[in-house]
């Protein structure tokens, strides 16, 4: 989702305007945070010490991250205006340590890099890696707080606490028209909510299954009711029903066999977008432009899970499991 509504954002190819009304890149960060707050939370309890779970989400997210941070650090000169020496110069080097420790903010662009593009940032999506990392860090805390006060009143608290932290900046930002205001709103714990909303579904997922169809219905009526009126409490709740249903309940079939590709697609795609724009050659194709874009993504994220990522996970991952085929007996 993020991939296609990049496409369109990124270009301004009126063409492709119909992604934009259709689909929806803040509504898909709002679910990878959801799907994140389940799974890791579900990852640390299943953890035997704090180490093995700092290792697990070290091995799953950075190698990659890495990878594709020096990829593009290094590789990108070929598409920059300046020359070598002026491209490898201090606002590289910054670029480089800023983004590696997840600091993309402090540099986005390198020198003389997409500077004709409607943007020139280097790789837009990152700003949520480091969102996502803190969130890591803040787990074993939630947890500690989980298991003396019970998992509900914890739960409650932050989510609440954090739909306020966002509705004070929005408006803030609606009577002072500054952007800079929205975008600290989104920071954290602006996004807390929806990591919070899914962990509630990994600690009550019996109740949930239970009564899944009635979460579903309210979840539909929120959102609906949303689109009309702001209800800044009930939608991350409501996001995140529907993505624990749609996640768990209907089955699409083990496409993980193939590999986990989701990860890859989010942190090269924007880059992929830059580089084909600049390029000019599918100017008058919008819809090739963003076919060009969708099939190179896929197949360098192909590349990135079976040539990096899943060489960096332990054997007792589930992400080797579910693409390891069963042998059956006999």
């Amino acid at each position: 989702m993020v991939c296609f509504v990049h496409s369109y954002e990124l270009s301004g190819f009126e063409s492709l305007a119909p992604i934009r009304q259709i689909l929806s890149s803040a509504v898909a960060v709002k679910s990878f945070f959801v799907v994140s707050g389940f799974l890791i939370f579900m990852s640390y309890e299943r953890s035997t010490s704090i180490s093995s779970y700092a290792g697990k989400r070290f091995r799953r997210v950075y190698p990659a991250y890495f990878t594709v941070v020096m990829l593009y650090g290094v590789f990108l000169v070929a598409a920059s205006s300046k020359s070598i020496g002026d491209y490898f110069s201090f606002v590289w080097l910054k670029y480089i340590v800023s983004n590696l420790v997840f600091l993309n903010f402090l540099q986005p662009t390198l020198p003389g890099v997409f500077e004709g593009n409607k943007f020139a940032f280097v790789n837009g999506p990152l700003w949520t890696l480091k969102i996502e990392v803190m969130f890591y860090a803040l787990v074993p805390f939630f947890v500690f707080l989980v298991r003396k006060f019970k998992p509900l009143p914890v739960i409650v608290f932050f989510y609440c606490a954090s739909v306020v932290y966002a509705f004070v900046f929005q408006k803030i930002a609606d009577s002072t028209g500054s952007l800079i205001y929205l975008e600290i709103g989104r920071q954290l714990p602006g996004q807390l909510s929806y990591f919070m909303a899914g962990a509630f579904f990994y600690y009550f997922l019996p109740f949930f299954e239970r009564r899944g169809g009635y979460f579903v219905g309210a979840a539909i009526l929120i959102l609906v009711a949303n689109a009309f009126y702001p209800l800044p409490v009930a939608e991350p709740f409501a996001i995140a029903a529907l993505v624990a249903f749609f996640g768990l309940f209907l089955y699409a079939g083990n496409f993980g066999k193939y590999g986990d590709f989701s990860y890859g697609i989010y942190i090269l795609h924007y880059p992929i977008i830059q580089l084909i724009l600049q390029g000019g050659a599918l100017r008058e194709s919008p819809w090739g432009f963003l076919l060009a874009v969708v099939s190179i993504t896929l197949i360098c994220a192909f590349a990135m899970w079976h040539l990096v990522e899943k060489r960096f996970l332990l054997r007792s991952s589930h992400y080797i499991s579910t693409s390891t085929p069963s042998v059956s007996a006999g």
